[in-house]
């Protein structure tokens, strides 16, 4: 018998997960298809900011900075293991924008969200403060404020998990091949690991990304007017050369903003370029005139000269930016989003998102569900605004002290896989450890603080089921484990699956 249900969502990114978890949280039955891992587009490969866009009050997009600042606070409360405030030093050229320009966009960030927990901008001078020591000297004014540094991926998961924990269906490699309105319904075949599944759905939300049009006309046979444009954005890792728990923002010659961001104990994190593109979104590599841009824009500010030998890591993601308007240079393009609707009247209906970003997400869900109400009028109320994701139910949202009580509840463990498990997994990480009693009860270890108990954990609890998932989008252990080593987790985890 073919299973029905309200919603089948297309797209396991941030956007899918989001509006996965808000609507099984309302009551609806829901079943999320993902063709590839959970995040393994766009959403793993952003620069790890809740952020408002400072940028953005350039082009008057005032509402979307409004209500990305009020995100920040949101996911601080909801995830405080896996979120904090992160200070920026905006280094100033006058080349590039009047100080007074800068300390007029400072001004609307600082009162246009409201700020709860995250600290307001002040002026800096670069010659007197030790921000200053790594900068060159030519460059004496600066403005120190916050945005909200947060793992991406893992974002990603923990709305997923909730969503499951509601009653949500999560189906990670499951491709949506076909679907077609069959009465008030949609009947989709899934192409599932274990063969083709029939699923029926009052509605469809197609939360594909960079595959959004690909969905609607390919999948579902329905044209639409909207469009998308797709955007390159490729960062590089580098080892850290200041001191600090701060980051940097960088003008670039073309106006964009260069975030230089501290990235675990010694590592720098770099980008984003900003480039049109047009292969296939699954192929997006960075290239070699991407790495040259960001260590240009490096030298300029920085008197430590580096080099792409310095490079520790890269990578690139496509965003699926809404294109309202051809005219605009990649940069320009809105960050906003917008939603397609297409039915009603009898017939079963379809709804895209265009666009978004990370920041977003949750007000896009809350939104599209808006749309999605005189279908399901019996659906519940928005919830998610207070509510904590998993692992994020720490007293007050104080990480610090939750902390020192959970390092007080395992002692044996070292600092660095203390702070790897309380950061990756909050209050779950006391699940994770349950019965253990020393590092030989987390089993082998991979290299670095990956051990055998949290890989298990990942394929049990988080729906890993490759070497990539757990090294990289589940974790980032694979930064720090050698070739060799990374060779190792794939064959223990072949081991496993034979």
């Amino acid at each position: 018998m073919t299973e029905t249900v309200d919603l089948l969502v297309i797209g396991g990114g941030i956007n899918g997960v989001g509006v996965a978890r808000d609507a099984a949280g309302r009551g609806l039955s829901v079943l999320l298809a993902e063709k590839d891992d959970l995040g393994q587009g766009t959403s793993s490969r952003s620069g790890k900011y809740i952020h408002g866009g400072l940028r953005y009050l350039e082009y008057y997009e005032f509402r979307l900075v409004r209500e990305a600042l009020t995100e920040r606070e949101v996911v601080l409360e909801a995830a405080p293991h896996l979120a904090w405030p992160l200070r920026l030093v905006l280094v100033h050229s006058p080349e590039q924008r009047p100080r007074w320009l800068i300390r007029l966009g400072l001004f609307l960030y600082d009162h246009l969200g409201g700020r709860k927990r995250i600290p307001g901008t002040k002026s800096l001078r670069l010659d007197r403060a030790p921000e200053g020591e790594v900068v060159r000297d030519r460059y004496r004014n600066a403005f120190a404020y916050y945005d909200v540094w947060c793992d991406d991926a893992r974002l990603v998961v923990l709305n997923a998990l909730d969503a499951a924990r509601r009653g949500a269906q999560i189906l990670p490699r499951t491709r949506v091949a076909s679907a077609r309105r069959d009465g008030d319904t949609w009947l989709a075949i899934l192409d599932t690991p274990d063969g083709p599944r029939e699923i029926r759905a009052r509605a469809l939300v197609n939360t594909a990304g960079p595959w959004v049009e690909q969905v609607l006309g390919n999948v579902a046979g329905v044209n639409s007017a909207k469009h998308i444009r797709l955007v390159k954005g490729s960062h590089i890792v580098l080892k850290r050369w200041w001191t600090g728990d701060h980051g940097y923002v960088l003008q670039a010659p073309d106006k964009r903003l260069i975030f230089v961001n501290p990235y675990f104990d010694d590592l720098a994190l770099i980008g984003t370029t900003d480039i049109p593109f047009d292969g296939k979104p699954e192929e997006v590599q960075i290239e070699g005139h991407e790495v040259d841009y960001l260590l240009g824009i490096l030298n300029t500010y920085f008197k430590t000269e580096l080099t792409p030998q310095d490079l520790v890591w890269a990578y690139s993601g496509v965003r699926p930016l809404f294109d309202d308007d051809e005219a605009k240079g990649a940069s320009a393009v809105t960050r906003d989003y917008t939603f397609e609707l297409d039915g009603g009247q009898g017939r079963a209906p379809i709804l895209s998102a265009f666009g978004g970003k990370l920041t977003t997400y949750r007000k896009l869900s809350e939104a599209a569900l808006d749309q999605l109400r005189p279908f399901f009028p019996r659906m519940g109320k928005d919830w998610t605004v207070t509510a904590p994701l998993p692992g994020g139910d720490i007293p007050g949202a104080d990480f610090t002290r939750w902390f020192m009580d959970f390092c007080d509840r395992w002692p044996w463990l070292p600092q660095s896989l203390a702070t790897h498990y309380a950061r990756c997994y909050g209050t779950e990480a006391d699940k994770l450890l349950a019965g253990a009693t020393s590092l030989a009860d987390l089993g082998t270890q991979f290299g670095g603080d990956f051990f055998e108990r949290e890989a298990r954990w990942l394929i049990r609890h988080e729906w890993a089921a490759s070497a990539e998932d757990l090294l990289f989008r589940r974790t980032k252990h694979g930064v720090f484990l050698t070739p060799g080593e990374q060779a190792g987790v794939a064959d223990w985890l072949a081991r496993q699956t034979t």
